[in-house]
């Protein structure tokens, strides 16, 4: 596999910081550049990131005296990287402008945020969930009048927790689901030391969230069709989102009505044997088992599973039959990892031996 150059768009917050640390030893990507706000631009990544950095261990050799650019202005990165990744804290239409500019100047974007996840020609992907999705990726270009130049996306982090383990489960035909994700701070940027609000605390509210816990799966099992892709209307999904005292690590509880109840055992080997692409192609950050179940009654929990083959599996435990759907149970997901920076990293890896990049 060739090796690629990369730059790190939002490289100085919290998931720039992920995708730092990730990229260190990466087989097949090799950061090159980190930009972030003309306020922490010319100085070295050490100095911009201060007291900042979010992790216990140091910052990577390679990163500490790179000097940040300025991401405002992509054009000084042309045939100076083979895309970027962007995580950036700013309004929506600023990130939808940002990352068209740097898609213009034929420098792929693998993005984190949010802004272009309804935009209908741009993929919003899970990889071992909707690889086709990324079809849609030559419309997209037509459109932005590139060769190279295109925007891919992941969804939000938290449906990591429950997505992976519904979609085995479509074929019994999913009528109903309602989900209530148990969300970790550093989801918000945070750590205890910056958020001590929520000490002893459970804070029932996470802006847009819940918005995008019913809308975002609809579209990730959705059709591409006509140069766009055609949100799925089925199943049904009804979401609550809260912010609880956890470093790391997306809970959800899920409840599912189906249209052909299975068995448990049915469900338990649908999760076993579910492979996706990042598997069937080896990918370097790919978990060998995507889909891990836990028998113990009390598993899964973010303190003892959020890592499962390096925080890229999702866990699922406590499946039983319910009074008023016809399952209920928990998954995990670690949020940064798999959910934000390790996703995007995969996603990366998807789209570079699919050619994408090239």
């Amino acid at each position: 596999m060739k090796n690629y150059r990369v730059g790190i768009i939002g490289a100085t917050g919290m998931v720039g910081q992920r995708f730092v640390r990730l990229l260190e030893a990466h087989p097949w990507f090799t950061p090159v550049c980190l930009l972030a706000s003309p306020r922490s631009a010319g100085k070295t990544y050490m100095e911009a990131v201060g007291e900042k950095w979010a992790f216990d261990v140091p910052i990577p050799a390679y990163a500490r005296d790179m000097v940040v650019l300025d991401a405002s202005d992509p054009a000084v990165l042309q045939g100076q990287v083979d895309f970027v990744f962007c995580a950036v804290n700013m309004k929506k239409e600023e990130i939808r402008a940002l990352e068209e500019a740097y898609a213009r100047c034929e420098i792929p974007v693998v993005s984190n945020n949010s802004a272009h996840r309804f935009t209908p020609d741009v993929p919003m992907v899970i990889p071992e969930v909707n690889p086709e999705h990324l079809g849609v990726i030559p419309f997209q270009r037509k459109r932005l009048g590139t060769k190279r130049g295109f925007i891919a996306v992941k969804s939000n982090c938290s449906l990591q927790s429950y997505v992976p383990l519904l979609h085995p489960l479509l074929p019994f035909g999913i009528a109903e689901v309602a989900v209530c994700t148990y969300q970790a701070i550093s989801g918000a940027g945070k750590t205890f030391e910056s958020m001590p609000e929520i000490l002893d605390n459970v804070i029932p509210y996470i802006g847009g969230e819940e918005e995008k816990s019913e809308l975002e799966p609809m579209k990730i099992w959705g059709t591409l069709r006509g140069g766009e892709i055609l949100p799925a209307t089925v199943p049904a999904i009804t979401a609550q989102c809260l912010r609880v005292p956890v470093s790391d690590g997306h809970t959800a509880a899920v409840f599912v009505k189906f249209n052909r109840k299975p068995t448990r055992e049915e469900i338990l080997s649908a999760w076993k044997h579910f492979r996706g692409a990042p598997q069937e192609l080896s990918l370097p950050s790919a978990p060998k088992q995507f889909l891990h179940y836990l028998e113990e009654s009390d598993r899964p929990q973010p303190k003892l599973d959020r890592m499962t083959e390096h925080g890229m599996a999702v866990t699922a435990g406590r499946l039983r039959e319910d009074t008023l759907f016809d399952y209920k149970f928990i998954g995990l997901s670690h949020n940064t990892l798999r959910g934000a920076a390790g996703g995007a990293v995969l996603l990366a890896e998807l789209l570079a031996a699919k050619g994408y990049f090239d």
